[in-house]
Order: C-alpha cells, then sequence, then structure tokens
C-alpha cells in the first residue's frame, strides 16, 4: 500500500488535487506509522521483561536502561496517541 501511495504521489498531481485522494494516503501513511510505533512498542516491553530480573538484583546500568526504555516507550505512546487522533479526523472526513 505504502509502495502504490508514493507511485500516485510521485507520478500524479492526485495528491495536491484530490482531497479524498489525500485523506486516503495520509490515512494509510498514518496506519503504517503506527504499526510500526506498535512494534517498536513489544520490542520494548519484550527488552524491559528480559531485563526486569537482572534490575531486582540490584544491577544499576540495567536498571538506567528500564528507564531509558520507559521513556522511549512514554514518547511512543504520545506519538500513537497523536497519530490516532490524526487517523480519526481523516476517517471522519472521509466519512467513515
Amino acid at each position: 500500500m505504502i509502495r502504490l501511495c508514493a507511485k500516485i504521489v510521485a507520478k500524479t498531481d492526485l495528491y495536491e488535487t484530490d482531497k479524498e485522494v489525500q485523506n486516503l494516503i495520509d490515512w494509510v501513511c498514518l496506519s503504517e506509522q503506527i504499526k510500526e510505533n506498535n512494534n517498536t512498542i513489544r520490542n520494548l516491553i519484550g527488552e524491559y521483561k528480559k531485563i526486569e530480573p537482572d534490575c531486582r538484583e540490584g544491577v544499576r546500568t540495567q536498571l538506567e536502561r528500564m528507564k531509558e526504555l520507559c521513556k522511549e516507550r512514554n514518547n511512543l505512546y504520545e506519538k500513537q496517541n497523536d497519530l490516532k487522533g490524526q487517523k480519526q479526523q481523516i476517517e471522519k472526513s472521509l466519512g467513515r
């Protein structure tokens, strides 16, 4: 879908001239970004779970990494909420 959207943007002027096409392409791109962010969140949580037992034993460096992972995760959750809001606006304008 992303490649198709890229071809439409690169080879036609539909993105600039047709609001519905623009909204649809934006929706596809936002959906893809949300999927990528969800995968990153899952990876961060997986890494967190691997580190957690050692942290309970008092390993300071792993505790610091856990804090970094939590910050990254929280930032991605905020970004996800923003992206979902944008996606909902686009869906609303598409009449869904």
